[in-house]
């Protein structure tokens, strides 16, 4: 018997119960997780403000706001398997039967548990072991990892109060939470074997997990925790520790404010204005509505930063239109998550961000840098527009009144573009303060706009939440990959790959394309944040050794790993746009192949300027 389901009587009770519970507990979560990100909008515009005005800021407050994102990291753990943002690799388990299918799914969900187990285990010891005070507030260190219990508890209970709630068979429920304790019971003995590298077989592990449907930052920290007693120098407590480390930077909270703007834009109404006003500009031409999603993505790369929102936006809005337009449903989902790949290149981009905590390069000059890339992947992407859509030109352009009409309404929304790469370009503020400043305008715009159509409380709740949801995700994708990172520099795994590549690139040129081969075959199976923070740090003193300007390769970097998002197996941006259009991925991801060929065409141009102006 598979173990799909339980009998009627008890799947009706107390699934009932459990989805009662489980409804109740995700949305006390999320509520405080908005809470908390509202918290911290204020707390750095008040700062702002003060420095500005002479005052001086305030103190501690940027310590402060690093370990509220913490504990909003710690908020939401319990949310993220669940969610969207998870980032499962489901097309192994999805075409199982029967008992295999059932061990696949036992193995997924044991390894949350593991995860979850290995926060209450070390948070509990950090707590009592950790001593000293933070250098500023002057509180006690041990208070960073003081939620950690409760949000592995918490994800725990999650897991198992979903699988009742779904009404899936008690032998499946059972044997998660045994293989869960298994392997946390495996990972808490003392050192069975020694083996020379532990992080490639952390490595190794965290793919099977991966493979297996597990959420990817889970399977990470599962892994690191599995190696302890395989000869790692990093102890369970250190793997907590080191993720912790890894999220305490202030840069990284314009990532939940960059999250923040774009979904107050969306809940106001606002997209929809840069959509009249890219259809004023070019809706006309051939294939008419393909370019104005084109545009509309360009208009809207100075919102979000995120592709995945953007994705999700233009399957939404605009892949319907599409389809009325003649267009095939997987050729309209198939544009619809190729021109969403702009937002992470574009400024701001979500992955400039994470590219400058991992390398410590200038955020402003990789934001300028993704501009001229950007630009010219939007270029390159309207010519093959041109050619692949079976939309002719209608021959009825906008009067010139209509488009200004058109940007004068869309106007205050293209402002906070304006605002956020100004800036930061001109040094007036730093990338967190510009984020913040963003989220903030994007507050008073949306509030105004929606107060004339329906009660704005509960439309702003809804954005802070699903914004502090989505910067949780994110957040414990850049904490699970800190540790691994340590790892792979223990085991001077960048020293090698860099000796590796500069014995095989005699010059710029050599190099350039040993590392997009890499990237665009690493890209196809790891999601663009970690492909980023493990590779970014790998491959970058290697460039800057063949010579490559460093914002030039960062470019290179991140455009490689968009073009693995619309790929499979992965294909982040593919699967949303088909999901949300109701369409298999595999058609999709077929569509999507004379698009990916023109980004390679466009990161081989790109390639080729960045070796000219290193032999310059």
């Amino acid at each position: 018997m598979s173990a799909d389901a339980a009998s009627p009587g008890a799947i009706s009770r107390s699934s009932m119960r459990a989805a009662a519970v489980l409804g109740i507990l995700e949305q006390s979560l999320a509520a405080v997780g908005g809470v908390l990100l509202a918290i911290l909008l204020a707390m750095v515009l008040v700062a702002v403000a003060l420095r500005y005005s002479g005052t001086g800021g305030i103190s501690g407050s940027d310590e402060l706001a690093t370990w509220l994102y913490i504990a909003l990291i710690f908020v939401g753990y319990p949310l993220v398997a669940g969610s969207a943002l998870a980032m499962r690799f489901d097309l192994i388990s999805s075409r199982l039967q029967g008992y295999p299918r059932d061990v696949c799914e036992m193995v997924s969900h044991g390894i949350v548990i593991h995860a979850s187990l290995l926060l209450v285990a070390s948070g509990l010891a950090l707590i009592g072991e950790t001593g000293g005070v933070s250098p500023v507030l002057g509180w006690p260190e041990w208070w960073r990892y003081g939620l950690a219990p409760a949000a592995g508890l918490l994800g725990g209970a999650v897991v198992l109060l979903r699988l009742v709630a779904e009404g899936r068979h008690p032998r499946l429920i059972a044997g998660s939470l045994a293989v869960g304790i298994a392997l946390f019971l495996f990972s808490e003995q003392r050192e069975v074997a020694s083996f020379a590298m532990p992080s490639l077989v952390a490595g190794l592990a965290g793919f099977l997990g991966l493979l297996l449907g597990a959420p990817l930052p889970h399977a990470l920290l599962s892994a690191l925790s599995l190696v302890v007693p395989l000869g790692s120098l990093l102890p369970q407590t250190g793997v907590l520790q080191t993720a912790v480390s890894g999220v305490s930077s202030f840069l990284l909270l314009a990532i939940p404010f960059f999250l923040l703007a774009g979904t107050l834009m969306l809940v106001g109404g606002l997209a929809g204005r840069l959509v009249a006003l890219a259809d004023a500009l070019v809706g006309h031409r051939r294939g008419g509505l393909a370019q104005t999603t084109l545009l509309t993505n360009v208009f809207f790369s100075g919102i979000s930063g995120s592709s995945l929102a953007d994705a999700a936006f233009g399957a939404k809005v605009l892949a319907p239109g599409l389809v009325a337009r003649g267009y095939r449903p997987e050729l309209a989902a198939a544009i619809v998550a190729t021109t969403a790949v702009l937002p992470n290149i574009l400024p701001p981009s979500v992955a400039f961000l994470m590219l400058a905590v991992a390398t410590n390069l200038s955020i402003g000059s990789l934001f300028v840098g993704g501009l001229v890339g950007g630009l010219f992947i939007a270029l390159v992407l309207a010519l093959t527009l041109r050619l692949v859509a079976p939309e002719t030109a209608s021959g009825v352009a906008a009067s010139g009144q209509q488009r200004w009409s058109a940007l004068a309404s869309a106007s205050p929304v293209l402002g906070l573009g304006v605002i956020i790469l100004l800036g930061i370009r001109l040094g007036v503020v730093t990338t967190t303060e510009a984020s913040a400043l963003a989220a903030g305008y994007a507050l008073l715009l949306a509030s105004f706009y929606i107060h004339r159509s329906k009660g704005v409380a509960a439309a702003l709740a809804g954005a802070f939440t699903q914004a502090a949801r989505e910067a949780a995700a994110v957040g414990l994708l850049i904490a699970s990959t800190a540790p691994f990172t340590f790892l792979l520099a223990v085991d001077q795994i960048p020293a090698a790959l860099d000796a590796t590549l500069q014995s095989v690139s005699g010059d710029p040129f050599t190099f350039l394309l040993a590392a997009n081969i890499l990237l665009l075959i690493v890209g196809c199976p790891l999601e663009i944040g970690v492909a980023i923070l493990l590779l970014g740090p790998l491959l970058l003193p290697a460039a800057v050794s063949a010579g490559i300007d460093p914002i030039h390769f960062g470019v290179i970097i991140v455009v490689n790993l968009m073009i693995g998002s619309l790929t499979p197996p992965v294909g982040s941006l593919v699967f949303i746009a088909a999901g949300i259009a109701g369409l298999p991925a595999g058609k999709v991801f077929r569509a999507v192949l004379p698009l990916v060929g023109a980004l390679i065409l466009g990161l081989l141009a790109m390639s080729i300027a960045a070796g000219l102006w290193a032999i310059v």
